[in-house]
């Protein structure tokens, strides 16, 4: 029983997450925890208050919210050894999928007290640490396009809107990808995923998990737009479809290129730096997460 609770939370998340917080917090303490609650008020706020935990006499912290305050929570632990859980009420919840995550708030809330702290691989790119994918290209410009209004009014529906206007306004422009083995691939868009899953239930890297220290590149490595449109309609129909879909394992690769758009864990997360070369690598057990015992 983890008593000592610090809880991190995106009153925001899902569009309205006040209610569920609350609702965190009074079984939290019906279970004689301690909670010490933030409030995320703007990008880079969870992160803040993660790395304020660190060496304070916390057993636990918890990030309540979608992936994206995960994966801020993910950045201010990484390399603590303090654990942490999850109580998903983001749009996407991706994360409590690929954890195997109970529904509900009281039970996501019980698995946080009481599961099992396990010793997880994170990944880095632009300096900043992701547990489930990097996206370069296509995928990041549709993350960017999707504003909060936009996501509150149509939910997941509206990543499939702002793809369609990535889709139709973006030219895919081709990259090189250099492996550990040093063999160099021409990408014209590109997912690294550190886990199974992306954007709910599709499966980009069937093999992967989170306590692999492991990268899967899922690449679309020929040109136009209809080659992009049969990546990702083989990865929704879940492979069934011919494509130019390739994977690639590695802990670590080499981006060089012009200058795109990057998402981690659904987050807009700036450029690729144009004709330099970019790493991203997997780090192994840089993080204490909760998991179902």
């Amino acid at each position: 029983m983890r008593h000592r609770v610090k809880l991190i939370a995106n009153p925001i998340a899902g569009g309205d997450a006040r209610t569920a917080i609350a609702q965190a917090v009074t079984f939290l303490e019906a279970r004689g925890a301690r909670v010490a609650l933030v409030l995320t008020a703007r990008r880079g706020d969870a992160e803040n208050a993660a790395r304020a935990a660190r060496g304070v006499d916390f057993d636990l912290v918890i990030a309540a919210g979608g992936d994206g305050t995960l994966n801020e929570v993910a950045n201010g632990l990484a390399g603590t050894g303090l654990p942490l859980a999850f109580v998903p009420l983001g749009t996407a919840n991706v994360m409590a999928l690929e954890m195997g995550l109970p529904p509900g708030i009281a039970a996501a809330c019980r698995v946080a007290l009481d599961g099992e702290s396990r010793r997880v691989a994170l990944a880095e790119v632009n300096g900043r640490y992701f547990l489930m994918m990097a996206g370069i290209g296509f995928d990041a410009a549709a993350v960017r396009a999707v504003s909060s209004p936009l996501k509150r009014k149509f939910g997941k529906l509206a990543y499939v809107v702002a793809g369609v206007q990535a889709w139709l306004l973006n030219r895919p422009v081709a990259l090189q990808l250099q492996t550990e083995a040093g063999e160099l691939v021409p990408v014209w868009h590109l997912v690294i995923s550190n886990i199974r899953y992306y954007g709910g239930r599709f499966q980009l890297a069937p093999q992967n998990g989170l306590e692999k220290p492991l990268l899967t590149a899922c690449l679309v490595d020929q040109p136009g737009r209809m080659a992009l449109l049969l990546f990702w309609l083989r990865i929704a129909l879940r492979g069934h479809l011919l494509g130019p879909v390739r994977r690639i394992d590695a802990r670590e690769f080499s981006l060089y290129g012009a200058s795109v758009p990057v998402q981690v864990d659904g987050d807009a997360s700036g450029e690729t730096p144009a004709e330099q070369w970019l790493k991203i690598s997997c780090h192994a057990q840089r993080l204490s997460l909760i998991f179902p015992p």
